[in-house]
């Protein structure tokens, strides 16, 4: 019950400063956020970062069916091996299949 009162006391708090702030001051945090995104230096650090948790996403996969492989009904077993493969980028349709985008 004491976080839902510290949830509600904090959206209250949010949307009365949010409402004093006006909307001059959304526009403006709002053309910051997208200034900062479109940095070219963030860009650059954001595809790094997923490039790494790629290769530990891979890594993984491989100790993960190293282990348990055998025990893992064959489709299963089989996409697990096929997006283990060294540079390879599973397509849009393999990634509804598991319920994840890349967005």
């Amino acid at each position: 019950m004491r976080h839902r009162w510290a949830f509600i006391t904090g959206l209250a708090v949010g949307y009365v400063v949010g409402t004093r702030a006006g909307r001059e001051r959304y526009e403006q945090l709002r053309r910051n956020a997208e200034e900062f995104v479109q940095n070219p230096a963030v860009r650059n650090t954001v595809e790094s970062a997923a490039q790494t948790g790629r290769q530990a996403a891979a890594r993984a996969a491989h100790v993960v069916t190293d282990k348990v492989g055998d025990r893992l009904p064959d489709p299963v077993a089989e996409k697990v091996r096929a997006l283990c493969e060294p540079g390879r980028r599973p397509s849009p349709d393999e990634n509804a299949d598991w319920g994840v985008s890349n967005t």
